[in-house]
């Protein structure tokens, strides 16, 4: 590989083993990849859409951020142990089992009878989907080089894009004429499709090198993982962010962090290891990515229902008004690669969060009753932000390891982002019901006796026979929420500019040989 750019430290020639000897198939590999990728990607933009009709069959609208919540919990604190374990044993059977997880997991939300079953089983899904979040990257990094992942993380993208409009079109269409459940159960066959195209193409070198993976670490990061996040999700509405209850959880989360310290620095072969850390590249690019993570949720947790609830569309409206960020998004990701050979990979990031944070700014102003045209018009700008901001920082990441770390760099850079979901779904929660119900503890006299309580909003803004009076007072009420979620939204833009601007703009590249066998 010639050197392409003044911001990459070193750049060795293209090695013969890359010229002659790239893996057969790889073509419908990736097909298998972005099979399996739609899996994730069909299931949230599903889920999004139809959350309205959920609720109001299931009820328990105060839970229903559990819906998001412990599928991105359960999700983020199991990616690093499957990329270790990706590392260790191979990218094949970590993505197969983790993807038959994921279909069991899919087939018993279709069969939840309440709010509380349905989260259950949402964990189940997020299990089997952490494995196909961090194994599908860490493949498309080891088939292809430097020059080349940035276009196949475009088709990776795109089926994120794909996804974005097919999975709210069927989600509206099954909540308005079918029933909900089959946005779970339409899970399986592409499951099927997915595990069979894996297990006929996908052909690895066996490692000759014994591993030994200590659990009783692994225990402890998982355990700390979910202890925090569980605290942030809580925090602010099941109780006070200064309560009992939140500093016994978050004093408890230092000391199992401290001891997962302790235990991971005896173990030969750590799930996140201390390298990791301690590179300021990868450490930039890592908390860049949880910033990114956590302004990818207020849009997503937020938007459709605003747009049903507050604009006055349909349910395959609102749909289409959130997947229009998944036009922009794969697009930008594919052009990234001609941008981050010249500029790096970090300067094209930078240029990423400005159009984010543009994107947030038009949220922030968003008027009522919140012109569709604006809310579009954000999404484009976010989804080209993200776009530019996921695919350099990955690549980036992924190019500076060898095949046998590179399972670990994948499933930190993962865990980043969707740690920095859990944040946002736990900070524009917080947020959204302060204020929702700030707002309806000052409603004026004359209505506040016919108010619902909050977790029954949205099902009275559905009705067809509330009272005009209540039905304008709860659209701006949740106007003025969603409102004080997008300065969230934008604050947060604002500090992921300051991480890139600290992260240092060179990366060292390394070439390694396809581990695939020809």
């Amino acid at each position: 590989m010639r050197q392409v750019s003044k911001y990459f430290r070193k750049s060795p020639p293209v090695s013969k083993t890359e010229e002659t000897h790239k893996p057969l198939h790889r073509g419908w590999i990736l097909v298998a990849l972005m099979v399996t990728m739609m899996l994730a990607a069909m299931d949230n933009t599903i889920v999004s859409t139809a959350i309205p009709q959920i609720v109001g069959d299931l009820g328990g609208f105060s839970l229903f951020s559990w819906v998001f919540s412990i599928y991105l919990l359960f999700q983020t604190i199991t990616i690093p142990l499957y990329g270790k374990l990706a590392d260790m044993y191979g990218r094949k059977p970590v993505l197969i089992i983790g993807t038959i997880i994921f279909l069991l997991g899919s087939a018993t939300c279709a069969l939840s009878w309440n709010m509380y079953s349905l989260i259950v089983f949402r964990g189940i899904q997020a299990l089997g989907a952490g494995a196909i979040m961090a194994t599908v990257n860490t493949l498309a990094g080891d088939l292809y080089n430097v020059r080349e992942r940035a276009k196949i993380q475009g088709w990776l993208s795109s089926v994120w894009g794909m996804s974005a409009i097919a999975g709210p079109a069927l989600g509206g269409a099954f909540a308005e004429y079918l029933s909900w459940h089959w946005i779970f159960l339409i899970n399986l066959p592409a499951g099927v499709v997915s595990i069979a195209l894996i297990s006929v193409f996908l052909h690895e070198k066996k490692s000759p090198v014994p591993h030994k993976l200590k659990f009783g670490g692994s225990a402890l990061m998982l355990a700390s993982s979910a202890l925090l996040m569980f605290g942030l999700l809580q925090g602010g509405q099941a109780w006070s962010w200064v309560s009992l209850n939140s500093i016994l959880i978050f004093i408890a989360s230092v000391v199992l962090i401290y001891f997962t310290t302790r235990v991971e620095k005896r173990n030969p072969e750590p799930i996140m290891p201390s390298w990791l850390w301690k590179n300021r590249t990868l450490l930039g690019t890592n908390l860049s990515l949880v910033g990114m993570g956590a302004t990818m949720m207020a849009p997503s947790m937020y938007l459709p229902v605003y747009a049903q609830s507050v604009s006055g569309v349909s349910p395959i409206a609102a749909g289409f008004i959130l997947a229009s960020m998944s036009f922009t998004w794969p697009l930008s990701s594919a052009l990234s690669g001609k941008l981050y050979l010249l500029i790096g990979f970090r300067n094209t990031a930078l240029a990423g969060i400005i159009l984010a944070i543009a994107g947030a700014a038009l949220l922030l102003f968003l008027p009522f009753p919140g012109p569709v045209e604006m809310l579009v018009g954000s999404q484009l700008l976010l989804g080209a932000g993200f776009g530019l901001i996921s695919t350099p920082l990955l690549v980036g990441a992924q190019s500076m390891v060898t095949w046998e770390r590179r399972g670990v760099v994948t499933g930190a850079s993962m865990f980043s982002r969707y740690f920095g979901q859990t944040i946002g779904t736990a900070i524009f929660a917080a947020i959204f019901n302060a204020v929702l119900v700030t707002n309806l503890k000052n409603a004026p006299e004359n209505i506040t006796q016919s108010l619902p309580p909050v977790n029954r909003v949205i099902e009275i803004l559905q009705a067809k026979d509330t009272p005009q009076s209540i039905f304008s007072f709860l659209q701006q009420s949740f106007h003025s929420a969603t409102h004080q979620v997008y300065t969230g939204l934008f604050i947060i833009a604002l500090i992921t500019l300051v991480i890139l601007l600290f992260t240092p703009p060179k990366f060292t590249i390394v070439d390694d040989e396809f581990p695939l066998r020809t």
